[in-house]
């Protein structure tokens, strides 16, 4: 081999040599932008798995404050209908002795019979009415078992009934929904034999 050919050689073997040198700078860079990335993507992963955690988080809350807002606002609602049944309750307990008054008066209209009972009547009953779609009823007593939960008893009386029956109603008692704002004032049978008041 000629010194020309040897130059050309060697010089061939250099370019071949700094071809892989360069392929291998070229490796290493690219493994290193490998590693780079590599470690970019599982840190953007962590922070990504932070970031939905903290939304559940976020989320479960949103549906708590929304869970206690309906409770709060159910609680509202019913504190609401508590006070509107206690406000109807009193008025209509206060409204007690003109029903009592209105039904004296029907009575003596009907005894003397006059002719103020009609329009007596249809404006107790009117009343009545309004009153009734408020809730309020009459307590059933005259010949009903005494009943403590209704009745009021004023006095014992002898009877052919057996003992306990009301057997005379004083004044009436009402109930006002499922609750008794006014027990009856009854007589009730003492059996027979000597009466007692009570």
């Amino acid at each position: 081999m000629t010194n020309k050919e040897r130059k050309i050689a060697e010089d061939k073997q250099e370019t071949e040599k700094a071809d892989e040198e360069k392929e291998e700078e070229k490796e290493e860079k690219s493994d290193d932008r490998i590693k780079a990335l590599t470690k970019e993507v599982e840190e953007l992963q962590k922070k990504l798995k932070e970031k939905e955690k903290e939304i559940e988080e976020l989320r479960d809350k949103l549906l708590r404050q929304q869970a206690e807002f309906e409770n709060y606002k159910k609680f509202l609602d019913s504190e609401m209908e508590k006070f509107k049944c206690l406000a109807n309750e009193s008025l209509i307990k206060d409204l007690l002795p003109v029903l009592d008054s209105m039904e004296l008066a029907i009575e003596d209209l009907k005894k003397r019979k006059s002719q103020e009972l009609e329009g007596i009547k249809c404006i107790y009953q009117q009343m009545f009415k309004v009153l009734e779609n408020h809730g309020l009823k009459p307590i059933q007593a005259l010949g009903k078992m005494f009943d403590p939960y209704y009745h009021e008893v004023v006095a014992k009386v002898p009877s052919s009934l057996p003992e306990g029956i009301v057997v005379e109603e004083l004044q009436k008692g009402y109930m006002l929904n499922l609750n008794v704002i006014r027990h009856s004032k009854v007589k009730i049978s003492a059996g027979k034999g000597d009466g007692e008041n009570g």
